[in-house]
């Protein structure tokens, strides 16, 4: 049996900027635009709602909700989330339900359907595809949180014109996209696409939330439809500059508790684990730099295991859990197929992590690097290995909370979840 390095406890000190009154900040944000002059009483307003786990999602939803229903408009919710929640109907509005966004929480109705209309065709010959429910309406409002994308780099990430094209273009719009993204550039794709839904899809506007390294509301902002591509590259600077890190950037192991939709696009953010281009390692400049990532579970047991293709060692259990259909389709759409690739499978945390210390390398196994997380969402607090100690001690934003122990293995070898 290998002899496992110890772990002490770290706590990280990052931006903790917040919004302490959320609803009220997104009903004076909303206020600000003066929608009433282009809302008529009576019109329809669709309000979109993705697959993310953003925090205080249904207290924005509610909020914007209600504004407008004090204009005297008509607003419906409608699921934007490309091919997530299994690419049904159905399947996208339990998932929308699942964040605590449902009628009776938000005291409207959730329209969701996978039907689109293709609105137009970019200079490319893209077909630019777009929720028939939302087209349909009056009036579309926007709403999406804003933070670096897991797979595209550039001014315009993930955020409102992200939600617009790929979200509202449901299965087959999300699907074209990726594609034309692989011979083009997403930057390519918003410019030929984005001005064309704005102008032909009566989008009254944008609910930008950013959030900080806490999973915590830090700003909302209302945006014009004309300010959408000028103002969501600064919402992306200040998105990336409050977005948490792992508080090393060199790493033999990183042990992960959970990887699911609701934390990250590719399940694991890419922006934490140092893999935005490349599956299975750090590229030029790239940090941390992650040798190897073994999986120990799903955020939801028989949910979407995507992402669980960029780990090289995880729990038998999740390939016995994971819904495989919603993981094949999601990475079919998306084109990454890479991430749905099952690694080595081990039944017990303790075989799983010799087996990937073994492999780190020259360096003996009790003085590995290693990092254990909940989830790439959750990093104020790490387990680190006492490879970290000296350095975690002269460290000014850390702060070590527990000092060195083994760790806690039961008699099967499985750590608690």
């Amino acid at each position: 049996m290998i002899r496992l390095p110890n772990f002490f406890r770290v706590r990280q000190h990052f931006d903790a900027t917040r919004l302490d009154d959320v609803q009220g900040e997104v009903e004076r944000q909303l206020a600000r635009l003066e929608l009433g002059s282009r809302i008529r009483p009576g019109q329809s307003v669709a309000v979109t709602v993705g697959s993310r786990g953003i925090a205080n999602l249904a207290t924005i939803i509610q909020a914007a909700v209600e504004h407008l229903r004090r204009l005297g408009g008509e607003p419906f919710l409608v699921p934007a989330m490309g091919s997530h929640g299994g690419a049904t109907a159905e399947g996208q509005r339990r998932l929308i339900e699942s964040y605590g966004v449902t009628e009776t929480a938000v005291g409207c109705p959730i329209r969701s359907g996978m039907e689109t209309v293709v609105v137009c065709r970019t200079t490319e010959g893209t077909p630019v595809h777009f929720d028939r429910h939302a087209f349909e309406a009056d009036h579309v409002l926007v709403c999406n949180r804003v933070k670096p994308h897991t797979m595209f780099a550039g001014p315009i990430e993930s955020g409102l014109i992200k939600m617009m094209l790929i979200g509202l273009g449901n299965r087959e719009g999300a699907g074209v996209y990726h594609r034309a993204i692989q011979q083009y550039s997403f930057a390519q794709i918003i410019r030929s696409a984005a001005s064309e839904v704005l102008t032909r899809c009566r989008i009254v506007a944008g609910l930008a939330i950013v959030e900080n390294a806490f999973d915590e509301t830090a700003r909302i902002e209302a945006i014009r439809p004309d300010e959408f591509e000028s103002r969501e590259p600064e919402l992306l600077l200040l998105a990336r500059r409050l977005m948490p890190r792992l508080p090393f950037d060199d790493v033999d192991l990183l042990l992960v508790d959970r990887i699911g939709k609701d934390i990250s696009g590719t399940g694991m953010d890419t922006n934490i684990i140092g893999r935005k281009f490349n599956d299975h390692g750090a590229t030029g400049d790239e940090t941390p730099r992650v040798r190897r990532i073994a999986v120990r579970g799903l955020s939801t047991p028989g949910g979407n295991a995507l992402g669980i293709g960029m780990a090289e060692f995880c729990r038998s259990r999740i390939l016995r859990e994971a819904d495989w259909h919603a993981t094949r389709t999601n990475v079919l759409t998306s084109g990454h197929i890479g991430a749905a690739m099952p690694p080595l499978d081990y039944e017990t945390d303790r075989e799983m992590i010799e087996t990937a210390l073994s492999t780190v390398g020259l360096v003996e196994p009790t003085d590995a690097r290693v990092l254990w997380i909940r989830d790439t969402l959750h990093l104020a607090e790490v387990e680190c290995s006492t490879a970290y100690l000296a350095e975690a001690r002269h460290r000014d934003n850390l702060e070590v909370l527990a000092e060195p122990r083994r760790l806690p293995l039961d008699e099967v070898g499985n750590l608690l979840d």
